[in-house]
């Protein structure tokens, strides 16, 4: 942390009721729509990608990594990854796994 003086400011009140509320929101129709759509299944629509996504656009709203074609183009183009990764490499969760993640990374920083 050399050469860095002070400290960032500190987030208003008013920005993290805002981020509450959207977070709430949207991670409520999630687990709404998985509910009433998909009964019986397990939580996969509940996934721990989403709650990060929820970090980003309900947090940190001018990252540019909040923004809708990263975000959803992250999603689908991770979704794709990790069906492939899974078809190569399922014999090895932990691998398929690992390469999903770093792969994912790599695609979406290009």
């Amino acid at each position: 942390m050399k050469g860095i003086t002070k400290s960032p400011p500190a987030v208003s009140r008013a920005k993290i009721f805002w981020s509450w509320i959207g977070a709430f929101l949207g991670i409520s129709l999630v687990g709404f729509l998985h509910f009433n759509l998909l009964t019986g299944s397990s939580m996969i629509m509940l996934i721990g990608s989403f709650g990060a996504s929820a970090v980003l656009i309900y947090g940190a709203i001018r990252s540019t990594l909040a923004q809708p074609r990263n975000l959803i183009g992250g999603h689908v183009l991770s979704a794709i990854i990790g069906v492939a990764s899974f078809q190569m490499l399922g014999q090895i969760p932990w691998l398929a796994s690992a390469f999903a993640v770093a792969t994912s990374i790599a695609v979406m920083g290009y």
